[in-house]
């Protein structure tokens, strides 16, 4: 089914950049029908209370972002809310979980927002308390100092769980309760920039909430607890958390790189410990990360948690298992891609037949081949510039110009400023000059 059109521009608008679109991934994917079942049993089992953590590898073009936000469109439409965390060095240290939970707050979202969400979360759940506390029948709506005390006290029932790890949770949603009770918005926005673990949030502010201390690095964890139960308690069946480019770990100091790994394995205990009933854990990482020395091998008890063994052929493969491997594309599949997305373009486009026409099938091929051999013919390091020429440099041109037809006015050229450095490091070489032999 074709998307809406406000999607469709998305779509189009975010290759035409050369980025990964947020939404409609379903419209254009290639490959992932191999991973559905058992991605939507490992949903369920997560709506049901349980929990999974799960690790997908793949190259550089492999596909791994678009595989992560393919698998959030796919919870948004169960009812789970999510959030995509980019693992780096200097703003999401892995070994510092509070900012990593800092900014799974700051990117939650759900099917109806997508982003930002977390204090339309927060709002909802007091509302469903409150439709709760009067769905007794023996409280006067109009009563509203007693719907508050009504509605805390079971807020503290429902939260009762993580009370004794995290009491500062509860106490903080009340000091929000009451601030926006009393039209202070000043103080109910602080204090929900401290539950999101933002820094400097004003003492005053930490005061009327009944607060002390910054949520440090286990704070974080019990914290993420009760996000867990605010989310399923308000009608959400979980949430989904991808931490993308873990990879980045091997490249940082040693001892930072350590406490990272180290964080990770943690991570996945308290998964399995069941601690985070409806909790899915996705992280995204290069082969190297998975098996090299920089990467979980240099924390044997994380790599043993993660090991899976793919010398079989990849047809093969257990989707079940806790670390999965994209394949990557051949031509054809990039090839098939292209095609999706001219059909996207085509169905915005005035000129909808003659953009099938001038970018057919054939050229779709011929083009997805000349991108192909620039990069030194790395099929897996082509689908990002492919789709970024085929949108920006052909199917704009031809939207917009009567006679334009890219076989005769129109000849790949790719610059290396366009280039990301993988990109680059494989581009073909332009002159004898530029091949280094091995002596």
């Amino acid at each position: 089914m074709m998307p809406s059109p406000q999607r469709r521009r998305e779509i189009i608008d975010a290759l035409r950049r050369g980025t990964v679109p947020q939404r409609g991934l379903d419209t254009f994917a290639v490959g992932m029908d191999r991973f559905q079942e058992a991605i939507d049993q490992e949903l369920e089992t997560v709506r049901a209370g349980g929990s999974v953590f799960k690790a997908v590898r793949g190259e550089y073009g492999s596909g791994k972002t678009f595989f992560a936000r393919w698998l959030q469109e796919r919870a948004k439409r169960l009812t789970f809310a999510t959030a995509e965390v980019q693992i780096s060095e200097t703003e999401t240290p892995l070994h510092r979980l509070e900012t990593v939970y800092r900014r799974l707050t700051e990117r939650l979202a759900t099917a109806d927002s997508d982003t930002g969400a977390f204090r339309g979360v927060i709002d909802n759940w007091f509302y469903t308390l409150e439709e709760d506390v009067l769905a007794v029948g023996d409280i006067n709506p109009n009563d509203s100092a007693r719907l508050l005390d009504r509605t805390n006290e079971l807020m503290e029932q429902r939260l009762a769980s993580i009370a004794k790890t995290a009491p500062s949770f509860s106490v903080a949603l009340r000091g929000y309760r009451k601030a926006v009770s009393q039209g202070d918005s000043g103080i109910a926005e602080g204090i929900l920039a401290w539950l999101m673990a933002q820094p400097n949030v004003a003492a005053s502010t930490k005061r009327f909430a009944g607060v002390k201390e910054d949520i440090d690095h286990y704070g974080a964890l019990s914290f993420l607890q009760g996000l867990l139960v605010v989310l399923r308690d308000s009608g959400h069946a979980g949430l989904v958390i991808v931490l993308d480019e873990v990879e980045t770990l091997q490249r940082v100091r040693g001892d930072v790189r350590d406490k990272g790994l180290n964080a990770l394995r943690q991570l996945i205990d308290e998964v399995y410990s069941g601690r985070f009933p409806g909790l899915y854990v996705l992280i995204t990482g290069t082969p190297a990360f998975f098996d090299g020395p920089q990467g979980t091998h240099r924390l044997p008890p994380l790599a043993q948690r993660l090991d899976v063994d793919f010398a079989s052929e990849a047809r093969f493969d257990n989707q079940r298992a806790v670390q999965i491997r994209l394949r990557g594309f051949d031509l054809d599949s990039l090839t098939e891609v292209g095609r999706k997305v001219r059909d996207i373009f085509a169905e915005s486009s005035p000129h909808a037949q003659k953009v099938r026409t001038v970018a057919d099938d054939a050229y779709i091929h011929n083009l997805a081949s000349a991108v192909t051999g620039n990069l030194g013919g790395r099929v897996g390091i082509a689908p990002r510039i492919f789709l970024k020429k085929l949108v920006g440099d052909v199917l704009d041109r031809i939207d917009q110009h009567a006679d334009f037809d890219p076989r005769k006015h129109y000849e790949l050229t790719i610059s290396p400023s366009e280039l990301n450095e993988i990109e680059r490091n494989v581009q073909a070489a332009d002159s004898v000059d530029d091949i280094e032999l091995t002596l």
